[in-house]
């Protein structure tokens, strides 16, 4: 069955109730029906390297049934048990899906960020309690095994550390000189190291404990959202076990391929794409252990789908903004569908990439709290280009007003608040308090709708549009700013492929708009150019943005959004050292932090008084101290 709109949806949802609904309760069900059913058909592929000839490991759903097993089995022998976490941090790799799978089979997985710093990687650790690290042996030209190291270092409860070794990918010359160039990773931890490999194939290939009967925790994700502090979010088998269904049911057959090259420690590679995959049985492709970061994969990527017949491409605007700048220079007749996820996605981009690739792009929505998956342009339906399009089966979206938390009606711009099987009610985060205020209660008192953060409408049709997020406005005076104002205008102009806007610290009124932003390659135009073209563009006169700076590449996180906390700090570090350096204070911002209470706070160097700093800063709301 396609998806072609609301009706679609209403029908799905009057064949039974989704507490009804004949689903696999775990994943472990889930990756034994799906093996039963396409045994030999190929369920996960990973190349080491992006070139269209490159060596290249699939395994076939028989096979990754077994292999996840064996690595369940060996979570089980170190003492993994339901309610115990087993984290990674891994890069893309055959691995990194079988520790996921196989992780929540024997407890509850815990996929970590490896370009998080060390610190922050213990703080996870200590948050989920994790007692098992899979992570990389050191391997050249990466850190994420130093990274690893220092943790644990930090996160005393972690008794075991399980390495993957990226050598068995190897070939040829390279096979035998990274041993002599490998780096030697320092563990000053207590730790016992263990190699995956080895270790997984002494296990055996039938489940050596018993599946949890019922509904459980099966995985942690962490946040960061718009402070840059991780949080850790809890995921039931039941929210994971639908975003499978949808999958199956609306997106895929067992003829589908996937190419994904989003992170697999993140929700839309692991629960969108991959859990798609386990409830269909499509083929799903994991392009190098970076993905689309990887060395190549832009320039290979066409070649790539051509190789694989790719039906289906996971993608994020960056990244299609990106393979817009190449030709595209192979057979990719099997392309039927791009879904493109988490940011918004200028229209002229959608219209050049349609244009090129000769293919529907259908935006989505979707975010870590609600396990994942909420709205899409119906891919057999109308697409409003800009929306997030309606909402899946068995989910509800309402928009609240900020102020008088009031439902709004049509059109009406608010908080965007989800009601799905994704949402564990309550129960969100990890920490409780956290879940406070996070959600409103449903029509029936029973579903709880989780207030996401982000702004937004409902139009009369149905369609749901972001307009921004609710911790994102500026204000200016108590003036409301949209910063997705002042970014979608500023996108319509030929040379800019992104822009970040924020409001930047003020001593009068605040806040100020203020604009980071990216050229496309080769594009020649000065800031105040683009100064001139927001003011013309940008029809609300509060929200013309009083500064504007072009950046080599806009902070992103690993998928492809704009990093907007470390825009902020580099507009209060910029603002703050010129009010010091114009009052003659000898003294300047040497970095700004998150605090879990105070939010960004600069942190101020140099030989002038406490007193004197306090006479220009007291002036600003954003918090300041005086660095030792």
């Amino acid at each position: 069955m396609g998806y072609a709109g609301r009706a679609d949806a209403a029908a799905i949802e009057a064949e039974t109730p989704w507490a009804n609904r004949d689903v696999p309760v775990t994943t472990f069900a889930q990756l034994t029906q799906t093996a039963g059913k396409f045994p030999d058909r190929p369920a996960v592929t990973f190349q080491l390297e992006s070139g269209p000839k490159d060596p290249a490991e699939t395994l076939t759903w028989s096979q990754l049934l077994d292999r996840t097993v064996q690595s369940a089995n060996l979570f089980r022998s170190l003492g993994i048990r339901e309610g115990d976490v087993v984290a990674f941090m891994l890069p893309n790799c055959t691995e990194a899906v079988l520790t996921y799978l196989g992780g929540q089979i024997a407890g509850i997985v815990n996929p970590i960020n490896p370009l998080l710093e060390p610190e922050q990687i213990a703080a996870i650790l200590r948050e989920t309690g994790a007692k098992v690290l899979v992570t990389m042996k050191s391997f050249p030209k990466s850190d994420v095994a130093q990274k690893a190291a220092a943790a644990v270092a930090l996160a005393p409860n972690v008794g075991h550390v399980i390495e993957v070794d990226l050598l068995r990918y190897l070939t040829g010359a390279k096979k035998l000189i990274v041993p002599w160039i490998r780096p030697k990773n320092v563990a000053n931890h207590k730790a016992k190291i263990m190699d995956f490999d080895k270790s997984v194939k002494k296990q055996p290939t039938s489940l050596q404990f018993i599946d949890s009967p019922t509904d459980r925790v099966a995985a942690y994700f962490h946040t960061g959202g718009t402070t840059g502090m991780p949080k850790v979010v809890q995921h039931l088998y039941s929210g994971i076990i639908y975003n499978n269904f949808l999958g199956a049911r609306l997106l895929f057959t067992e003829h589908d391929v996937q190419i994904c090259p989003l992170p697999l420690f993140h929700v839309f590679a692991t629960i969108v794409s991959l859990g798609s995959s386990l409830g269909s049985g499509a083929h799903v492709v994991f392009p190098t252990p970076q993905g689309y970061r990887g060395a190549g994969v832009f320039d290979n990527f066409w070649k790539l789908i051509e190789r694989y017949k790719v039906t289906f491409v996971i993608t994020v605007p960056t990244a299609m903004s990106a393979l817009m700048q190449r030709p595209v220079n192979a057979d990719i007749s099997s392309l039927k569908l791009v879904f493109c996820g988490s940011a918004p996605l200028p229209l002229e981009l959608y219209r050049r990439f349609e244009e090129a690739a000769g293919v529907t792009i259908c935006e989505g929505y979707g975010l870590t709290e609600a396990t994942c998956l909420v709205s899409i342009n119906p891919p057999h339906g109308e697409k409003k280009v800009g929306s997030i399009g309606i909402p899946f089966p068995y989910t509800r979206v309402k928009i609240m007003d900020v102020e008088s938390h009031v439902e709004c009606g049509p059109d009406q711009i608010g908080e965007i608040c989800v009601s799905s099987p994704g949402i564990f009610n309550g129960n969100t985060y990890t920490e409780a308090d956290k879940n406070k205020n996070l959600y409103y209660a449903g029509d029936d008192h029973a579903a709880q709708f989780l207030r996401t953060g982000d702004l937004g409408r409902v139009d009369e049709d149905g369609y749901v549009w972001i307009t921004g997020r609710a911790k994102d406005l500026i204000i200016r005076g108590g003036h409301n700013i949209d910063p997705a104002e002042i970014e979608e205008a500023l996108a319509g102009h030929d040379a800019i492929a992104f822009a970040g806007a924020i409001g930047q610290p003020d001593a009068h009124a605040g806040e100020l708009p203020c604009v980071y932003v990216e050229l496309v390659d080769g594009a020649k135009i000065t800031e105040e150019e683009l100064l001139e073209y927001a003011k013309a563009h940008i029809h609300e006169r509060a929200a013309h943005p009083k500064y504007l700076e072009i950046l080599d590449e806009l902070p992103k996180t690993a998928v492809g959004k704009i990093f907007k906390p470390d825009l902020r700090k580099k507009a209060i570090a910029r603002v703050y050292d010129k009010a010091l350096k114009d009052e003659g204070v000898a003294a300047h911002v040497e970095t700004v932090t998150e605090d879990k209470k105070l939010g960004l706070v600069a942190h101020i160097a140099g030989t002038a008084t406490t007193e004197d700093i306090s006479a220009v800063l007291s002036h600003y709301t954003v918090a300041w101290n005086q660095a030792n």
